[in-house]
C-alpha cells in the first residue's frame, strides 16, 4: 500500500477506538516496552500524544522513564523550517498545545540531537521491514537522520505491521523496533 492510503486507513481505524480501548492498549504497549534492551541508555526522546488524533498515550512510558531516572526529552516543532528543537522535560517545564494540538514545551533546557540515545516514534502505520508512515510532514524523518547512527528508534502502534509500504524514499529512516499491544517487532 502507498503511504497516502495507509494514512487514511489507520486514521479511520484509530477513530473507531474508544477512550477505554486507547488507555488499555497504551498501557499494554508500555508494559511491552519494559522488555526492550534499552534501559542502560540515558537520554530518551518521547512524543507527547495528540489526543485528538488518538495517538498512543505515552504517559505510561513517561512514568517508566521517570521511575528509572532517565533523562526525558520532548520536542517543539517549527512548521516553517520543519525542524524540531529538543528540550529536557523537568518539573518546571510548561507544556502548551500548538495550532495542531501537539503538546509542546514552551521553553527550557535545550538538548542537542547527538545526545539522544533512544527515540519513541509516533506513526500511523509500519511494515515488516521497519519502514513507517507518519502524518507526512517529514519532521521525524529529518530529526532521525540528524541522530547518531546508534540511536535506537522505537515505533509505537495500536495496530500490527503491514506487509510492505510501497513508496518509501531513500531518506526514510527505518525503525529498530515497533511495539504493539500484541508484541514487539525487531528490524
Amino acid at each position: 500500500m502507498l503511504k497516502k492510503e495507509l494514512r487514511a486507513k489507520y486514521k479511520a481505524l484509530r477513530n473507531q477506538l474508544s477512550d477505554e480501548d486507547l488507555e488499555e492498549m497504551s498501557l499494554t504497549i508500555a508494559n511491552k516496552v519494559i522488555a526492550l534492551p534499552v534501559w542502560e541508555k540515558t537520554y530518551f526522546h518521547i512524543f507527547l500524544p495528540i489526543a485528538e488524533q488518538k495517538e498512543v498515550n505515552t504517559e505510561f512510558i513517561l512514568h517508566l522513564l521517570s521511575g528509572k531516572d532517565k533523562e526525558i526529552i520532548i520536542s517543539k516543532s517549527d512548521f516553517e523550517t520543519r525542524e524540531m528543537t529538543h528540550f529536557l522535560l523537568t518539573d518546571n517545564t510548561k507544556i502548551k498545545k500548538n495550532q495542531y494540538n501537539i503538546p509542546e514545551p514552551v521553553d527550557g533546557l535545550e538538548v542537542p540531537t547527538h545526545k539522544i540515545d533512544v527515540v519513541f516514534v509516533p506513526l500511523l502505520a509500519f511494515d515488516k521491514t521497519g519502514h513507517r508512515a507518519g502524518y507526512g510532514k517529514g519532521f521525524y524523518d529529518k530529526f532521525l537522520t540528524e541522530c547518531k547512527p546508534e540511536t535506537i528508534k522505537i515505533g509505537l502502534s495500536f495496530f500490527e505491521a503491514e506487509e510492505n509500504i510501497e513508496d518509501v524514499f531513500e531518506n526514510d529512516v527505518k525503525l529498530d523496533y515497533c511495539v504493539t499491544p500484541n508484541g514487539v517487532y525487531q528490524f
